[in-house]
């Protein structure tokens, strides 16, 4: 009975340039234009996840639809890809959108830092100003959740769930210290 009802769960797939990246971005529920979108039943809440490695949406679906039934289908959910992380099917286009004209370059969008403006370019970009944010991070996004609270005090975020955060000193465990010069050298 649940896979059917999760069956029926409105799920939008989206890549759109953000940052000048291709980027992956699934939307739950009938909400995928939030922007343009000035009707009297356009939610007042967007809860948004981001992403733990290797970065892409598609791992996260069934939270998402799950989410999205425990809500009682009052809430957009939306999760983004990490940049670069998600390739174009060769079936799918680029959605055009409207970056935004002040946003400043990314000067490594592909690093930790990057990731973090990659996600609040989207934020400033593709979410109404007065939409209230529930961010809920996985692993590294727990990291990119705090950065964006530090860095963007003027989003109307109302709550950060972290969901097993990697949030400081990974370099410092058993497996940090095994793995960080290797990727250090893959890099």
């Amino acid at each position: 009975m649940d896979s059917e009802v999760k069956e029926e769960i409105p799920l939008h797939e989206e890549f759109i340039l953000c940052c000048g990246v291709e980027t992956q971005v699934l939307k739950c529920g009938p909400w995928t234009d939030l922007i343009n979108d000035q009707s009297a039943t356009r939610p007042k809440l967007l809860i948004f996840i981001i992403t733990g490695n290797p970065g892409f949406c598609a791992f996260y679906v069934p939270f998402i639809k799950a989410l999205y039934s425990v809500t009682n289908k009052r809430f957009p959910i939306w999760a983004i890809s990490h940049a670069g992380h998600a390739m174009l099917p060769k079936d799918k286009k680029i959605l055009p959108t409207s970056e935004d004209p002040n946003a400043q370059e990314v000067k490594d969008v592909y690093g930790l830092c990057g990731q973090v403006e990659h996600k609040l370019a989207f934020l400033r970009t593709h979410v109404p100003k007065d939409m209230k944010l529930v961010l809920i991070g996985h692993s590294i996004g727990c990291y990119m959740s705090l950065q964006i609270l530090k860095l963007a005090p003027e989003l109307p975020i109302i709550r950060s769930i972290l969901l097993f955060p990697t949030i400081e000193r990974m370099s410092e465990s058993r497996n940090g210290r095994i793995a960080t010069p290797l990727l250090c050298w893959f890099r």
